[in-house]
C-alpha cells in the first residue's frame, strides 16, 4: 500500500455551482460550518498533503489555509480539469507523490476510511480506483496515478473527453463499494434546498461517527 506521502488530497471546487442561485457552494453552511470545512475535517486525519483546486477569487477561502491550484485548462472543464491541474501541481511541489486521490467540495460526509480503502483496492491490473455506492459511481471520488498526467492534458484539450468516465475506462478502474455504511456517504448539496438534508443526515448518522486516522 502507498505511504501517506505519496499522495496528495484534492479537494475539487472549481466547478459553477449554476444551481446554487448564486452562492459559494463551498462555503455553504450546514448546522452552521461550510461544507469545505467538514471535507478537510475529514481529510485530514487520512491524509498529509491537502490541496484544493478551485477557480475565480482565492481570497474567499484563504481561512481554510490550504494550497490553491486553479484550472489549467480553459472553459470550465469539469472534474477532469481538476485532476489534471491537481497532477501538475503534484509534480511540481509534491515530487516524492505517486498518485492523487480526489474529494468532492461538496460532499461532507464522505467515508472517514475512504483513503485506506482506495489505496488498497489498486493493483497492477487495476492502477485506478472509483468509489461506488449501491450501484451508483461516484467519479469524483477518484485515485489517480499522476503519470497519467500528460495523457489527460490531451484528452481534455485534444480529444475533447469531458466526462472521468470515458477516460478512466481505458485503464484497469477498481469499483471500491461502500454499501455497508449506513447512510449515503457521497451525499452532495446541489441545491440551497439540500442543506435541510445534509443536516438531517448530520444529526441523525454523522455526529456520532468516531474518525479513522490511517
Amino acid at each position: 500500500m502507498l505511504a501517506k506521502d505519496q499522495l496528495v488530497g484534492v479537494i475539487l471546487a472549481g466547478g459553477q455551482a449554476r444551481r446554487m442561485q448564486g452562492a459559494d457552494k463551498p462555503l455553504t453552511e450546514i448546522a452552521g460550518k461550510p461544507l469545505l470545512q467538514y471535507v478537510i475535517e475529514r481529510a485530514q486525519p487520512q491524509l498529509s498533503n491537502m490541496l484544493l483546486n478551485t477557480n475565480g477569487d482565492v481570497d474567499r477561502y484563504a481561512r481554510f489555509q490550504l494550497p490553491i491550484q486553479a484550472d489549467i485548462v480553459p472553459d470550465f472543464a469539469g472534474p477532469l480539469a481538476g485532476v489534471v491541474s491537481a497532477m501538475a501541481w503534484a509534480r511540481a511541489f509534491q515530487p516524492q507523490a505517486s498518485h492523487i486521490i480526489t474529494i468532492a467540495a461538496d460532499t461532507p460526509f464522505y467515508p472517514s476510511d475512504y483513503v485506506e480503502r482506495m489505496l488498497a483496492a489498486v493493483d497492477e491490473q487495476h492502477p485506478l480506483a472509483c468509489a461506488s455506492y449501491r450501484g451508483r459511481t461516484q467519479p469524483v471520488f477518484g485515485l489517480w496515478p499522476i503519470d497519467l498526467h500528460n495523457e489527460l492534458h490531451h484528452a481534455l484539450l485534444e480529444e475533447g473527453i469531458h466526462k472521468v468516465d470515458l477516460f478512466s475506462a481505458r485503464y484497469g478502474v477498481a469499483d471500491v463499494v461502500f454499501d455497508d455504511m449506513p447512510y449515503n456517504p457521497f451525499f452532495n448539496v446541489n441545491r440551497l434546498a439540500d442543506v435541510a438534508e445534509g443536516e438531517a443526515l448530520l444529526a441523525a448518522h454523522v455526529a456520532y461517527e468516531v474518525p479513522v486516522v490511517v
